[in-house]
């Protein structure tokens, strides 16, 4: 729902702010009062060209703010237009692409009237549309469709996997098991087999070195060390003020001599051993080889050992797994085409119904002639030489909304078959009979042509909606005004010889005054007032009605 508009520097607007609630807003004002710029600002915000002699003369840019809270979740959508360059758009603060903005303004605000961002044009829309109407059996067709061809394709790619070239296979498994063959000839015997043949290596290269240094360290330590802990030791032992030195030196005394043990038995376990040497230096070579072929470390290396395992498992056995594969795929072609027949058939058993429930509210909305009707496109499925493949995730029709709005005309798609305003009875009218809908829908020029009980028709529909939706309608009948839960006035006037406009929310009295202004279009008539009054009061009376079902169809 959209919670708060800010329009700067944009045509006739220096700066307008109005916070809006749930429920049908209407927005009214005389011819050139600045109505249309606020719809303008909307498409703005949902990614509409951007236009700059939308900007104010003399402004450097024109800005539009929004703010959307889209369930729990607050959305601010902006847009700036400059008078010169590129406009930029901005999502939560955050800079965005006009398309970034145009995805997230569909899922907010739909617009109906002369505006290209409609979304009831789209083709994918219409059939999206038509499928939720059809009900329960369409969507488990399309459900079973969509699992058909995920597991059709994940078949597909299978079977690519596997190569379908006997020579490269041949090929790729004589290199597999070379390979393998060299792999498991090394034996690697743990991820740490190079780390512990490298401090070996270290160890045996310098052999006779290293034990004459721990040999040295043995007779200083069996020696002169000893012998001066020992007589520290004594010198104060029955001291008692330094008993607790005498304790700390006989423990480094019983420490040296254990570290003088373990001195002497690493000596003794080094022994110059040529040949060992050279085996591990063979061994960390090889090791080194296959690192260089296989993986950085030994641990990649066995995880390319088992990879290597499995893919040769599956060449060997290719035809056996092929031939499951296929008939995997063989068995989603068939489920697939039986549920894309089964959603075109309920597409074709909805589409008349939902056609005539929009003809019947077109009549309402003073179209009494108009013909609603849905094209649905022959089934590819039909012809037995169609690639299964060429059936979309949403099945094989194209689906069309066909709009005749008079006699003797042939019905056309609704971007092309009609005029701003019966295309914004059109849109009314499906989205009274469709309850799927952005939380925000914006009519202009609905009522464009109509008055009496047509304008009241167009008002009740407006409020029902209103009921599941938030509205915004530009309106110049009173008839629809009355049926309104919030009533939003644009004036415009002139300021240091400039035209300013202006929007102010319309309460109690006031709302009265600009209903008569529209019924007899002068605000101080006794007789107007009275009139307007009770407009306001039956059509509130109504659109309770309407909200609440007594009055529904």
């Amino acid at each position: 729902m959209l919670s708060e508009l800010r329009v700067e520097n944009l045509g006739i607007i220096v700066e307008l702010q109005v916070t809006l609630g749930p429920g049908l807003t209407v927005i009214t004002g005389e011819t050139g009062a600045g109505k249309t710029l606020i719809v303008d600002a909307l498409e703005l915000l949902c990614g509409g060209r951007a236009d700059p002699q939308l900007v104010r003369e003399g402004a450097a840019e024109a800005r539009v703010e929004g703010r959307f809270e889209d369930g729990d979740v607050e959305v601010v959508l902006a847009r700036v237009v400059p008078a010169d360059g590129r406009s930029r758009g901005y999502v939560n603060g955050r800079l965005a692409t006009v398309a970034e903005l145009a995805e997230c303004g569909r899922r907010l605000v739909d617009l109906h009237g002369q505006h290209t961002h409609q979304s009831l044009l789209a083709p994918v829309e219409q059939r999206t549309l038509l499928d939720r109407f059809a009900g329960a059996k369409a969507q488990a067709a399309l459900a079973e469709l969509r699992a058909a061809r995920t597991e059709r394709r994940r078949a597909i790619d299978e079977l690519a996997a596997l190569g379908g070239d006997e020579r490269s296979r041949a090929r790729e498994v004589d290199l597999l098991r070379y390979q393998l063959a060299e792999i498991d000839a090394a034996a690697i015997a743990g991820p740490d087999e190079d780390e512990r043949l490298l401090a070996e290596e270290e160890l045996l290269a310098d052999a006779e070195a290293h034990g004459e240094a721990l040999a040295t360290a043995y007779r200083e330590l069996e020696g002169a060390g000893e012998d001066a802990l020992g007589a520290a030791v004594s010198a104060l032992v029955g001291r008692a003020p330094f008993e607790a030195l005498a304790s700390r030196l006989r423990l480094l005394q019983a420490e040296m001599q254990e570290a003088a043990y373990d001195v002497r038995t690493t000596q003794e376990s080094i022994v110059a051993d040529p040949q060992r040497l050279q085996a591990v230096q063979t061994r960390r070579a090889q090791l080194g080889e296959l690192r260089r072929k296989y993986g950085p470390t030994l641990d990649d290396v066995v995880e390319y050992q088992a990879r290597t395992r499995e893919r040769l498992e599956e060449l060997v056995q290719h035809d056996a797994r092929a031939a499951r594969l296929d008939v995997a795929c063989r068995k989603a072609q068939t489920e697939g085409e039986r549920a894309a027949r089964a959603l075109s058939q309920a597409r074709r058993a909805a589409a008349p119904r939902l056609a005539n429930a929009v003809t019947l509210h077109l009549r309402e909305l003073a179209l009494p002639a108009a013909a609603f009707t849905i094209d649905i496109a022959p089934s590819l499925i039909d012809s037995a030489a169609t690639d299964f493949g060429a059936i979309g995730d949403d099945g094989a029709d194209d689906v069309t909304f066909l709009l005749a709005p008079n006699p003797g005309e042939s019905a056309r798609p609704l971007a092309k078959a009609a005029s701003g305003g019966e295309l914004s009875r059109a849109m009314l009218a499906l989205r009274v009979v469709l309850s799927e809908a952005p939380p925000t829908l914006v009519f202009d020029e609905v009522d464009a042509g109509i008055g009496g009980e047509a304008g009241a028709a167009v008002g009740r529909a407006l409020a029902t909606l209103g009921g599941r939706h938030q509205v915004l309608c530009v309106t110049h009948l009173p008839q629809v005004a009355a049926f309104a839960d919030a009533h939003l006035l644009v004036t415009k006037d002139e300021v240091k010889g400039r035209t300013v406009a202006a929007a102010s929310l319309l309460l109690d009295d006031a709302r009265v005054n600009e209903i008569s202004r529209m019924l007899a279009g002068v605000g101080g008539s006794a007789h107007a007032r009275r009139h307007a009054r009770e407009l306001v009061a039956r059509c509130g009376e109504v659109r309770l009605e309407a909200r609440t079902g007594s009055g529904a169809r």
